[in-house]
């Protein structure tokens, strides 16, 4: 991994709440979430949290910039005294002939110090090793996962889901939160609630929670775009004399008036009661069902045998 310090974008100066103020900020920008389009994504993230851990303890930091751990949290190779003086070929033989002076490794070579006078530090040679070999270096670190998510279903009515509403969800969790539904929002839509799920039990974020919207039935409209649709019943005196008829909206009942001789299947417009929108809502588009009386009755039969009469054979 990187340096810690250059990941951030901070100097080795930095406070306590730079160094804070800096993660929050490298997080919002290279949180997967808002990257989905990067494959290294989740690696940029990883990387991020693991120089955290270390910039984000005072005792880490403390023995990273000693030297003591390297930029994964690790340990650093013990030759710290050196194939020199004190280390284990101790003595007079960590000098010229013991040190193998003008070798490979530079300055006074395995002298005191470690792999090289001039500060040559082991564990970035077995570091490339590995990186280089035949084998893999051990994985990333990545940051602790986030909780389970959470999947729950909110009900809402069609006119909720025509013109937007807010409503109310109880988690497993045992808490209860205000989901904001968009209007037109469809059946089966899912809205996603970060940091709603359940805690991590790693110490990581808690889960997202998943709402997915059910539309109630409403057996009195049909959508049509922008409009509705309805049908009401009439009785055959008001198709045939006019009259009015109460018709069902989104927002309650109204009268609508019937012309004179209607008939069934005629369909008449109330503008303005259909689909909330924007640019002005649609039209609800009323058919009329012309209905007979069921129970016989003398007189409407007569006047019925006298229109058949009238009428060209």
């Amino acid at each position: 991994m990187r340096d810690p310090y250059s990941v951030l974008g901070v100097g080795k100066t930095a406070s306590d709440d730079d160094i804070k103020k800096a993660f929050r900020k490298q997080a919002k920008i290279l949180h997967p979430d808002r990257n989905k389009t990067d494959p290294k994504a989740k690696d940029k993230f990883a990387e991020l949290n693991s120089a955290y851990e270390i910039l984000g303890d005072n005792k880490k930091r403390r023995q990273f910039d000693s030297g003591e751990i390297d930029a994964e949290g690790k340990p650093r190779a013990p030759f710290g005294a050196g194939f020199g003086g004190g280390g284990p070929f101790g003595g007079a033989r960590g000098g010229r002939a013991g040190g193998f002076a003008g070798g490979p490794f530079g300055g006074a070579g395995f002298g005191g110090g470690g792999f090289g006078g001039q500060g040559f530090d082991a564990s970035d040679l077995f570091a490339e090793f590995f990186r280089s070999g035949t084998g893999e270096a051990k994985a990333k670190k990545r940051g602790p996962e986030p909780g389970p998510d959470i999947k729950v279903v909110a009900k809402i009515t069609l006119a909720e889901s025509l013109s937007g509403t807010t409503t109310r969800v109880s988690l497993p969790t045992g808490r209860t939160i205000e989901v904001k539904v968009p209007a037109g929002v469809t059946e089966g839509k899912v809205i996603r609630l970060k940091r709603q799920g359940h805690a991590s039990p790693m110490g990581g974020p808690p889960g997202d929670a998943y709402v997915t919207i059910h539309i109630a039935q409403d057996h009195r409209f049909q959508v049509d775009g922008k409009n509705l649709k309805v049908r009401v019943q009439i009785p055959l005196e008001d198709a045939v004399l006019g009259g009015r008829v109460r018709v069902p909206t989104l927002e309650g009942a109204v009268e609508l008036s019937i012309p004179p001789y209607s008939s069934s299947g005629q369909t008449l417009r109330l503008r303005g009661k259909g689909v909330p929108a924007e640019d002005g809502a649609g039209d609800l588009m009323v058919t009329l069902e012309v209905t007979i009386p069921k129970e016989p009755d003398l007189e409407l039969e007569m006047l019925m045998k006298r229109w058949r009469d009238r009428k060209p054979r």
